[in-house]
């Protein structure tokens, strides 16, 4: 008698839909236990420390795994995700999360990019803090061609502070 013509039994189909049951919840759960754990090491400075000094005001920011400076903030009281680059001559915001964020593009303008020329479209923020920092009117530009939800936070805020580095601290200080 050869099996191969035989229905499976009932058995072997609950044994097999548990076993893929089970897989399906073991990536779930993976994912919710390392998920935070990337994201940390991506952004270790989601609640960057401060200190108030002689009236000035320092934060100080943590260098990522990457070995760059990326901190959580805000822009106009909604919270943020910027990565500082001294290389940008402003704040510069992906479309995508200017919109969420109700920013108003302003008048286009030509950016010079590692990737070559671009167009950005200029705007101004109310308000963009970094743990005790805050900025005022601060110019930025929305630009079209960035993914993600991370914010270049470039030299139109970064010039109204001190910044320096030691070791794998960033300290940046208020005048």
């Amino acid at each position: 008698m050869n099996n191969e013509n035989q229905p499976a039994s009932p058995h072997k189909k609950n044994g097999k839909l548990m076993l893929i049951t089970a897989w399906i919840i073991a990536l779930i759960l993976l994912t919710k236990i390392f998920k935070p754990i990337e994201e940390a090491r991506y952004n270790p400075n989601t609640s960057p420390s401060s200190s108030s000094k002689n009236g000035s005001k320092q934060v100080f920011l943590k260098r990522n795994r990457q070995g760059h400076y990326v901190t959580s903030g805000s822009i106009n009281g909604k919270k943020v995700v910027f990565l500082i680059d001294t290389g940008a001559s402003e704040v510069s915001i992906p479309q995508q999360l200017a919109n969420k964020l109700g920013l108003k593009a302003g008048v286009s303008q030509p950016r010079s990019t590692a990737n070559g020329i671009i167009k950005v479209y200029m705007t101004r923020l109310n308000e963009l803090s970094v743990g005790e920092l805050s900025f005022s009117d601060i110019r930025a530009s929305i630009n079209p061609h960035m993914k993600g939800e991370t914010i270049l936070l470039g030299m139109s805020a970064l010039k109204t502070i001190e910044f320096h580095q030691r070791g794998d601290v960033l300290t940046l200080t208020t005048y």
